[in-house]
């Protein structure tokens, strides 16, 4: 017969404070690298790849980044 390994485990009575610390400082580090990512690839195509240049290219991702961080901000949820 299989012998159970889990012997001591009682369902629903396990701590999970610190999973729960992880999963949301991970949610909380891909979302705020998915938007310094896309404001960043935004300035390199727009700097290199069209005629707008450095300062142009500067402006729109330094808004895009400005808008991002209050779209994704915390304190304004409800």
């Amino acid at each position: 017969m299989a012998t159970s390994h889990g012997g001591d485990y009682t369902r629903g009575e396990m701590i999970v404070e610190e999973h729960e610390k992880t999963y949301d400082g991970f949610l909380k580090t891909t979302k705020w690298g998915s938007l310094y990512l896309a404001a960043l690839l935004l300035f390199l195509v727009l700097w290199f790849c069209t005629p707008t240049g450095f300062i142009g290219a500067l402006i729109v991702g330094v808004v895009v980044l400005v808008l991002g961080t209050l779209v994704l901000s915390e304190k304004h949820k409800v």
